[in-house]
């Protein structure tokens, strides 16, 4: 990055224009701002969930996840490509698969909810699938790296998987959506 933030308030915002990290600026309302504040609040939600999990068994898989979304939200700011390696990705397919041999199978839709943490987990992949249509809207006018799409679609998959883990891990029953 050409940039690094030495204070925090510059007022050149004030207008309604954000610097972009290659020195150009653009108005708050575009929607690249739309995605890179999306792909931080996500990133704030699993730095939120981190906090909370009883668990210690995700906290080097959150911290491996904050580190990729910034890396989105910077490569978005920069306008390069190959922010994801295909490595972050199968990360999170072997994660997926990891949890997913010691949960049992999904006999009806579950509802978000159980514990404090499963119920954020929860939380935190309805964002993540907003910051993926962000993205796919985004790609319909300007080309954005396949491996940014493919990331955020499967840690939405692995964020449900970890509220499930959660959830089991602590005894409680995953609440299960009943059609009226």
């Amino acid at each position: 990055m050409n940039k690094r933030i030495t204070k925090v308030t510059t007022k050149t915002g004030d207008k309604g224009t954000t610097g972009m990290a290659d020195g150009s600026r653009v108005s708050k309302a575009d929607p690249i701002i739309d995605s890179i504040g999306e792909i931080d609040e996500l990133n704030s939600l699993i730095g939120y969930l981190d906090s909370l999990s009883e668990s210690s068994n995700f906290v080097l898989t959150f911290r491996r996840i904050q580190n990729c979304l910034f890396d989105i939200g910077g490569s978005l700011s920069v306008g390069t490509q190959n922010s994801i390696s295909e490595e972050e990705i199968l990360f999170l397919e072997e994660q997926i698969q990891e949890l997913n041999e010691v949960l049992p199978e999904l006999e009806n839709f579950i509802l978000p909810g159980g514990n404090h943490a499963a119920a954020l987990s929860q939380y935190a992949r309805s964002v993540c699938r907003r910051c993926e249509r962000s993205l796919v809207k985004l790609n319909e006018n300007e080309a954005i790296e396949r491996n940014k799409l493919i990331y955020l679609n499967r840690l939405s998959d692995l964020l449900f998987v970890i509220a499930r883990s959660i959830n089991q891990e602590l005894g409680i029953k995953e609440p299960l959506w009943r059609q009226s």
